[in-house]
């Protein structure tokens, strides 16, 4: 986890390169869509909630999951809904669709945490991409600045990852649950493997983006590449106080979501 000195476009908060041994899980092969999202955040689902209707336990649980407040403009921006990638939401928003879908289906579903989202992108390779280290080929894999027209696209349009995981690199960066340090990883000591690390946050901002987007460089799109949200994605809500929803400012985030396997992971936020 983390890149070297010697890697081009290597930071300072990539640091220490360092092992880590994560606990298997299941990944969605691309990023969540505004098609399920909103199925979430509108509640399109109302007939489970209409009075005489034989409910299950699951969507009762599902029912009573917070639903964000209904956006004051389009948060995709025109750029598109069906089988695009949803957009623009806080982390609270993403992790509490989570809660919804894992009461839905009665399945455990979460954010990444950093370490499992580097080592899903990575899928075994220790080179700048999932896919090498030539440049060249970036646009076979991913969306970014230099393809994109200014705009995500659909998922799965482009090469997978060896382990068949979509836009790893580019389209949208992604949520994670950690913490964002800019100063680099925690130390470890030499030699040291780090089990299923997480850096549990005790502040709203930074936290902790991966993946690159659309709007990105190359270099912003490697495996190793860490980003830390911040206030100014929200700097034209006009709510007072602002929503705990919306990033306003931020058409270039979303989320995919993992499956614990074969029990949930003691992390859960």
């Amino acid at each position: 986890m983390g890149s070297s000195k010697k890697e081009k476009g290597h930071q300072p908060d990539e640091m220490p390169l360092h092992k880590v041994r994560i606990s298997p899980f299941w990944m969605a092969k691309l990023e969540i869509t505004w098609d399920l999202y909103e199925q979430w955040s509108l509640d399109l689902d109302r007939q489970n909630r209409e009075k005489g209707t034989g409910k299950t336990r699951a969507n009762q649980k599902a029912d009573a999951v917070t639903r964000p407040s209904k956006p004051y403009v389009d948060m995709s921006f025109g750029m598109g809904k069906k089988g695009f990638p949803a957009v623009c939401m806080t982390q609270k928003a993403a992790k509490t669709f989570c809660q919804w879908l894992s009461a839905k289906t009665g399945k455990t579903y979460r954010l990444p945490t950093e370490a499992e989202w580097e080592y899903a992108c990575r899928a075994g390779t220790q080179s700048v991409w999932s896919f090498g280290s030539d440049p060249k080929k970036l646009g076979d894999y991913a969306w970014f600045e230099g393809n994109s027209k200014e705009a995500y696209h659909k998922g799965g349009l482009k090469k997978p990852n060896p382990w068949g995981l979509y836009d790893m690199h580019g389209n949208v960066a992604e949520w994670c649950l950690d913490q964002y340090l800019p100063k680099g990883y925690p130390k470890t000591k030499k030699g040291e493997i780090l089990v299923n690390p997480f850096v549990a946050p005790k502040t709203l901002y930074p936290r902790v983006v991966r993946g690159g987007s659309w709007a990105d460089g190359p270099l912003l799109l490697r495996s190793a590449a860490r980003r830390g949200s911040d206030p100014d994605w929200k700097i034209q809500d006009p709510q007072i106080p602002q929503s705990e929803w919306y990033h306003t400012d931020a058409p270039f985030v979303g989320f995919r979501v993992i499956r614990p396997y074969p029990h949930p992971q003691k992390i859960r936020k």
